[in-house]
């Protein structure tokens, strides 16, 4: 009989040794800072002087950042610092995180003390009219920076995000404290291209023209229709071969553009496409009509006054004199053009809202 002890059947066999767990606690910025100073220039006492820091420092830095990533990023010789392939790979990922980093701090400090100057105006004029124009401002002014708020809802005057504002309302409705930029003038523009295929000599030829019209029901749009227009200068009864109705006035401009028709612009928004011959005036000054409405610089109450807001102000004034000088004496006085027929309606008893709600934005 053997002596030997029998094995115990349920003896539980040794566990395996643990795999050796890889850091998951993200990299320092200070670490990857001076592999980059040191990784750059190849020398440590170098890194150390663009950090303001001492060598012992940077050399603890890289140790640092070589254990937790668990490889050799640097061959230290005598005279020389190399990197070796896995410092290399990361160096490509590191030099560009960096600069992005360091841009964006940039950016955030630079916007800390250059608080922009806040605009608010409706989505047409600010397409058609303020950025067309607003190069100018940038070139004299690089160090200002502007934010244009466009948007057809009001902006409530007690808002004080906001530092001024370019409105459209009748004379009677300029909030106090507001200045005249210029009057409205209308006048059909058509493209070159459209008037090459179908001329338009005198209105009557409008019978062979589609109109672009602004669908609008606001009391200003009584003076902006095609109707107003043709009772004022056209034949009696005239019609025109087709009608093209439009939500917004960049909308009817854009389609006269394409050469889809003939529009009754606002002068002041189309000054330019008419200088450089992208849009002519079919019937010169003559075809030109205005409104009582006109554009107006809001300052809005709970503004903080500063300099650059001083400077953009300033410049937009400047900008809306020559505006006035383009659209002549025809609208040098608004508010006083003759009622189109059905405007009267819209302010009966000759009461007209409040300033708040009488702004518009065609």
């Amino acid at each position: 009989m053997s002596d030997r002890r029998p094995r115990h059947p349920n003896r539980v066999p040794a566990a395996p040794a643990p795999a050796r767990l890889v850091p998951q606690r993200p990299l320092s910025v200070g670490a990857l800072r001076a592999f980059d100073a040191v990784a750059h220039h190849l020398n440590f006492r170098a890194a150390a002087e663009q950090l303001h820091l001492t060598q012992p420092a940077v050399s603890r830095q890289i140790k640092s950042l070589e254990d937790e990533l668990g490889a050799v990023l640097f061959v230290r010789g005598t005279r020389k610092v190399e990197l070796t392939g896995a410092g290399t790979s990361l160096w490509r990922v590191v030099a560009p995180f960096l600069e992005q980093l360091d841009g964006t701090v940039r950016q955030l400090r630079s916007r800390e003390r250059r608080a922009p100057v806040t605009v608010t105006t409706f989505p047409s004029f600010a397409s058609l009219w303020l950025l067309p124009r607003l190069a100018t401002f940038q070139q004299a002014h690089p160090d200002i920076d502007i934010r244009i708020s466009a948007a057809d809802a009001l902006v409530e005057l007690d808002d004080p995000e906001i530092d001024v504002g370019l409105r459209y309302c009748h004379p009677k409705d300029a909030p106090t404290g507001s200045t005249l930029m210029f009057g409205e003038v209308m006048t059909p523009v058509a493209s070159p291209a459209l008037l090459a295929r179908v001329p338009l000599k005198k209105p009557a030829d409008l019978v062979r023209h589609t109109l672009l019209e602004e669908d609008d029901h606001r009391p200003s749009a009584a003076y902006l229709t095609w109707h107003h227009w043709l009772r004022e200068k056209a034949p009696p009864r005239l019609a025109p071969s087709a009608w093209v109705y439009l939500n917004f006035t960049y909308q009817q401009i854009q389609a006269a553009l394409a050469g889809q028709g003939v529009a009754l612009a606002r002068l002041a928004m189309v000054s330019e496409a008419l200088e450089r011959g992208d849009l002519v005036e079919p019937f010169g000054d003559a075809g030109r009509i205005t409104s009582p409405f006109a554009y107006w610089l809001v300052r809005w109450p709970a503004r903080r006054e500063r300099a650059p807001l001083a400077a953009f102000e300033h410049w937009l004034l400047e900008a809306a004199e020559q505006t006035r000088r383009e659209l002549g004496a025809i609208a040098a006085s608004p508010g006083d053009a003759a009622d189109p027929a059905g405007a009267a309606d819209a302010t009966k008893g000759g009461r007209r809202p409040r300033a708040a709600t009488a702004m518009q934005s065609p």
